[in-house]
């Protein structure tokens, strides 16, 4: 028989040992707690759409991943119209217009799930070809407050505080506000894309890079330096606020979206959002297009060089391609493949406080096997994780087991405990072992497990 190469496709290869698939579960639990902690309601959607659904708000052909069968008939519909979803949002646009009739609004949703991008992976920088998003998103009909969108930073502080990876800051900013300082410097509609995305490299790429990238798009060097100025100088929220004021630039769309960004950022601190985890900084611009109002994104203060670990923003019509309701907005995502990858390396994860491997019942003699599973099941029944040891093996080599499976603690018994009406206790860590009557073994061991965690 021809043996197989076990070996995995760039890009889809993020898989872990189980401990580090109990540290992963840990962290997407605590977003999950999170999000459900503020009312968001969870939703699944399909793995596929259709072609026309996720391309509908600009998704880019060449990052799509098309459905396919080695071996399909021609009239394969999956094959001819289906691909893997690229993100959460586009189906979540689908998924209201299909169910709006259904759907208490305002609709509060998250969603945990994988999705499918054709980008260049690079395992350093925790990019990958297949990877999990944590989305929440708040969906009005016809009209959504702006004080949602003063919730969500709320929401980021509250999850990333619970987390304890370090100082953070959930950095705002705000599109009309930065589509009118465009205006003001004159920058027509059509290169306003081009603009904003070489804006968005300011902390990646020097400023000659960005500000020749300016010039490419038709502005003066005069002009493209003092936007440059204006869109990355660094101080207080309060101190941006009374700047933009004094600019004064003399068009509706600037002065919407100051007002905007003053709200929002007042009644941020209404929400419990400390000044010293947030900061307005205009440098924020969010790629997509569709973003029409505030805009986020979240870094952590010592690791700057991990990059945005939570961004989203207001949109004004979520499902216009699906519906002729008006479905404003807003949202933030975290792609928890990526974010674990990065806070791994750096070292900021905290070990899970509880492992399914707790309890290892060791087998010294086959024929006492109904006593040994009466042990477990007694545990079980406490809420305590428990296995039993079942191969025939010395009692060192079922202990070395425990030991590289990461058990707390382990069970022994043999005639001569079971003649005695006990078993032996053993703690692993510290090695301490004791005998404990068979009535007491379930209290006992909660009691130590207790003990561990606290």
């Amino acid at each position: 028989m021809r043996k197989v190469r076990p070996a995995l496709l760039k890009g889809f290869d993020q898989e872990f040992l189980p401990q580090d698939q109990l540290q992963f579960d840990a962290l997407l639990d605590l977003i999950r707690r999170n999000f459900e902690r503020y009312g968001f309601l969870p939703i699944e959607t399909p793995s596929a759409e259709r072609i026309e659904v996720l391309t509908s708000k600009g998704g880019t052909e060449k990052e799509i991943y098309a459905l396919s069968r080695l071996a399909a008939p021609e009239d394969e519909e999956a094959a001819a119209k289906g691909a893997l979803r690229f993100d959460l949002t586009v189906p979540l646009a689908r998924y209201v217009a299909m169910r709006e009739r259904e759907l208490a609004f305002p609709f509060r949703r998250y969603q945990i799930q994988r999705v499918w991008r054709g980008e260049n992976p690079q395992v350093k920088r925790g990019r990958f070809r297949e990877f999990y998003q944590c989305d929440i998103d708040i969906i009005g009909r016809e009209t959504l407050s702006y004080l949602y969108e003063a919730e969500i930073p709320s929401v980021i502080y509250a999850m990333f505080k619970d987390m304890a990876i370090g100082e953070f800051c959930i950095r705002i900013n705000n599109r009309k506000l930065l589509k009118g300082i465009l205006q003001h410097f004159e920058v027509p509609e059509a290169r306003a894309s081009e603009v904003l995305r070489a804006l968005d490299k300011t902390a990646k790429e020097p400023e000659q890079a960005i500000l020749g990238e300016l010039g490419s798009q038709g502005m003066a060097a005069k002009a493209a330096a003092e936007l440059y100025r204006i869109i990355t100088a660094r101080r207080e929220s309060a101190e941006t606020l009374a700047l933009l004021t004094d600019l004064a630039y003399r068009n509706e769309s600037y002065t919407q979206g100051l007002d905007e960004l003053g709200k929002v950022t007042d009644a941020a601190r209404q929400f419990g959002v400390p000044d010293t985890a947030f900061a307005i900084d205009l440098s924020v611009v969010r790629g997509l297009d569709y973003y029409t109002g505030t805009i986020y994104e979240t870094t952590l203060s010592a690791h700057a060089d991990i990059g945005s670990i939570c961004s989203g923003g207001r949109y004004d019509d979520l499902a216009s391609y699906f519906s002729n309701t008006r479905l404003p907005g807003v949202g933030i995502s975290i792609g928890l493949s990526r974010l674990f990858a990065r806070l791994k390396e750096a070292n900021l994860l905290r070990p899970p406080p509880r492992t399914p491997a707790e309890v290892l019942v060791t087998m010294l003699d086959a024929d006492a096997l109904a006593r040994y599973l009466a042990i477990a099941a007694e545990l079980r029944e406490r809420d305590i994780n428990t296995e039993v040891y079942l191969e025939r093996a010395k009692i060192g080599k079922q202990f070395e087991y425990a030991s590289k499976k990461g058990f707390r603690i382990a069970i022994t018994a043999g005639a001569e405990e079971f003649g005695r009406g006990t078993v032996k206790v053993k703690d692993l860590a510290s090695q301490r072992e004791s005998d404990v009557p068979l009535g007491e073994v379930a209290a006992r061991v909660k009691q130590m497990l207790d003990e561990k965690v606290n």
